[in-house]
C-alpha cells in the first residue's frame, strides 16, 4: 500500500486544488478560472443579493467581476499556508482554512478509493480492478469532494455537478465489468430519486404543519432538491441493490451527525435554533463510498449478488 498511498497523496492534492476552484466558481454560476483570491462578500452573494445605492440587484455583475489571480505557489491551499501566501497583494482577501482542508480531505478520499481497490485485488473471489474502472472511481472521489465542500459551505448541491456526474456513472455501468449493470444503474437512479423525492415533499408538509403549530413561518426543510438529485447519482453509481443499504446507512450517519452537532452546540453554549438546516449531502456521499468500496466486507449482510 506504500505506492498507493504516495499516489493518493499526489493525485488527491492535485484534485483538491481543482475542487477548491470548482467550489469557488460553480456556486457563483460563473466560468471556471485559475485560482483566485475570492472575497467572502462574493461568496455570500450566493445567497444574499447585492444591491446598489438605487436598490437594484447587481449580484450577477458583482460576482462576474474578476478577482486577483493567485501566484502559482498559492494555487494550493496547503502551500499558500506553508509559504505565507494567504493574503492577496492588496491585503484585502485572505484564504480561509477551507482551502488546505479540502486538499487534505480529497487526499483522504483518493486513499480510500485506492485502499478499496487494493482490498478487491487481494481477494481471490473478485477479479482484479482494471485501469478503466479505477479511473472512474477516482473521478467519483473528485466529484464527491466537490459536492461535500459546496454543500457544507453553501448548503447547495448543484445540478451542474450532478447531471454530468450522472452521465459519467451511466457510462461506467456500460463500459466496465463491475457492478452495477446498466439496467441496475438505471433502476438505482430511479429508486434513489423516488425515495428522496417523497422525503423531500414530506419535509415540506412537516415544516408547513409545524409552522402552523408554532405560529411562525419555517423556511428550512429536511431535504433539499439537491439531496434528491444526489441520491439519484448514488443509485446510478451503486445500482439498486447496494443503494437500498446505502440509504439506510445514510440515515444512521445523518442521525449520528445531528447528535454530534447538538453536542457541539451544547458544549460551545451556542444557542440552537430548531429546524436549523444541516447539509445532508456529506452523509449520502459517505454511505455511497462505503457501499462502493467495502461491499466485499459487507457481503455476508448484503448478499453475494452485490459482489
Amino acid at each position: 500500500m506504500l505506492l498507493e498511498t504516495v499516489f493518493a497523496i499526489f493525485i488527491g492534492w492535485i484534485a483538491g486544488i481543482i475542487v477548491n476552484v470548482l467550489a469557488d466558481d460553480l456556486p457563483l454560476r460563473r466560468a471556471i478560472r485559475t485560482p483566485r483570491y475570492v472575497p467572502d462578500s462574493k461568496k455570500r452573494a450566493v445567497h444574499v443579493p447585492i444591491l446598489n445605492e438605487a436598490g437594484e440587484d447587481v449580484t450577477a455583475e458583482f460576482v462576474y467581476q474578476d478577482d486577483e489571480k493567485r501566484p502559482l505557489i498559492a494555487w494550493s491551499g496547503i502551500l499558500a499556508f506553508l509559504f505565507n501566501k494567504r493574503l492577496s497583494s492588496s491585503g484585502d482577501v485572505k484564504l480561509g482554512w477551507r482551502y488546505p482542508i479540502t486538499e487534505l480531505f480529497t487526499i483522504f478520499l483518493m486513499w480510500v478509493a485506492l485502499y478499496g481497490i487494493y482490498l478487491m485485488n487481494t481477494d481471490p473471489k473478485i477479479r482484479d480492478v482494471d485501469l478503466l474502472q479505477g479511473i472512474f472511481w477516482l473521478i467519483y472521489m473528485l466529484i464527491f469532494a466537490t459536492i461535500v465542500v459546496i454543500d457544507i459551505e453553501h448548503k447547495l448541491i448543484l445540478f451542474v455537478v450532478i447531471i454530468p456526474s450522472s452521465l459519467v456513472a451511466l457510462a461506467d455501468s456500460i463500459l466496465t465489468g463491475f457492478p452495477p449493470s446498466f439496467i441496475d444503474a438505471l433502476v438505482g437512479g430511479a429508486l434513489g430519486f423516488g425515495v428522496f423525492f417523497i422525503l423531500y415533499n414530506g419535509g415540506f408538509l412537516f415544516t408547513y404543519i409545524m409552522g402552523i403549530l408554532r405560529g411562525e413561518k419555517i423556511n428550512e426543510v429536511a431535504f433539499g432538491y439537491g439531496d434528491v438529485m444526489m441520491s439519484m447519482l448514488s443509485g446510478f453509481i451503486l445500482g439498486w441493490q447496494s443503494l437500498i443499504f446505502a440509504m439506510f446507512l445514510t440515515v444512521f450517519l445523518g442521525a449520528f451527525g445531528a447528535v454530534i452537532f447538538l453536542l457541539i452546540k451544547a458544549i460551545s453554549r451556542n444557542k440552537y435554533s430548531a429546524f436549523t438546516a444541516i447539509p445532508y449531502g456529506p452523509y449520502i456521499v459517505a454511505g455511497t463510498i462505503i457501499l462502493l468500496f467495502f461491499r466485499i466486507q459487507l457481503a455476508p449482510l448484503l448478499g453475494r449478488s452485490l459482489l
